[in-house]
């Protein structure tokens, strides 16, 4: 089923954009965890909308209510089930769209795949509110990882055509992700991350969107975990990561750079630090044949331009089957990367925290 990942880890992500909730069933949760809610909360902060002027205007308080799988805050061994509530939505925005489906949505091909029947208010459930239910599973798993010595952070590594410093492949560390976690609009170089808010503002001054990279790393991977063919760990993460609305690709190590390389350059000499074996560089990112080599995991995505802006755009409507002009009201973000940051991590930790349990 589309809405549910994980072997050992199963999430279940429910709910609807402009439903009365939305929410996630993690089942396979060890019994006896302690679960931090102050920290799910301040990682969901990261994602949640309304905080400044480069996201949507709608403000969710995106407070978690966990049903069942916890007693005290501590798991119990049966599935956690947790839900958020959608409280500032505005339907009536969307009435126009049932016949005339928005570019680059995914309003047409819902259409077709049922029959008329799919939601279209807020995207349904194809929409970007559904990383929030994400994150808290994330937020979760996070948690579990960070009690065996393995973290995960991520920062904007793109807007538009203006890059960050990138993380160093090998020696990226806790440290870079603590002082990443301190800052509003992550970024590792200060000064590049002024000329990305200045993309965002002109788009939005111009009634239009842009995208971005962001770039994740994972550290404190033990070696040896994962599999090769279908079941890599690129495969899982990919897999994963796509559940994002909005990721468009994704690439692993020195990714499509590494096609530019010869051989030579492209292979990452083995070493000996302090009696374990490394790799000198770290273009295959911390992954070799699908499975973990002990270097950090590093891989990068890409978001594409939230694809409702303010200027008028062609679609045609389903009835008549004429074309016709259209302009997108409601609330929506001109640039989606910032707030995509913490989806991306999350969904790293799901995928982890699945092996890491196997």
């Amino acid at each position: 089923m589309s809405c549910n990942f994980g072997n050992n880890i199963k999430i279940t992500i429910f709910g609807q954009s402009h439903s009365d909730a939305i929410g996630v069933v993690i089942d396979g949760l060890p019994a006896g965890f302690k679960i931090d809610t102050e920290k799910t909360a301040a990682f969901m902060a990261r994602r949640a909308p309304g905080q400044n002027d480069l996201s949507t205007p709608r403000k969710e308080a995106d407070e978690v209510k966990i049903l069942s799988g916890v007693v005290d805050n501590v798991t119990c061994g049966a599935p956690l089930c947790a839900v958020i509530e959608n409280t500032n939505t505005r339907s009536g925005d969307y009435d126009k769209l049932r016949l005339l489906p928005r570019p680059s949505h995914s309003d047409f091909a819902a259409m077709m795949k049922h029959n008329g029947f799919n939601d279209i208010r807020g995207g349904g459930n194809f929409s970007g509110r559904l990383t929030a239910p994400l994150c808290f599973a994330g937020a979760v798993c996070m948690q579990i990882l960070e009690e065996k010595g393995i973290r995960i952070g991520a920062h904007i590594s793109s807007i538009g055509k203006t890059d960050d410093q990138k993380f160093d492949p090998v020696k990226v560390n806790v440290d870079d992700f603590d002082n990443l976690l301190k800052k509003t609009f992550p970024v590792i170089d200060e000064k590049q991350g002024e000329y990305m808010r200045k993309e965002i503002y002109d788009a939005k001054a111009n009634g239009d969107s842009v995208g971005g990279t962001i770039e994740c790393a994972i550290v404190g991977m033990p070696v040896g975990i994962g599999d090769p063919i279908f079941d890599g760990i690129e495969n899982r993460i990919s897999s994963a990561v796509f559940g994002i609305p909005a990721v468009k690709g994704i690439e692993f190590g020195a990714g499509f750079e590494s096609a530019r390389m010869l051989g030579s350059k492209n292979n990452d000499d083995f070493i000996s630090v302090d009696g374990k074996i490394k790799t000198a560089t770290n273009n295959h990112g911390g992954i070799l044949g699908g499975i973990s080599s002990g270097m950090p995991i590093v891989f990068r995505c890409a978001i594409k331009p939230t694809p409702s802006i303010g200027r008028e755009q062609q679609s045609v409507n389903t009835e008549t089957g004429e074309e016709e002009r259209l302009v997108i009201g409601g609330r929506h973000d001109p640039c989606i990367v910032p707030r995509a940051v913490p989806c991306v991590e999350a969904a790293a930790a799901i995928v982890i925290a699945d092996y890491i349990l196997k």
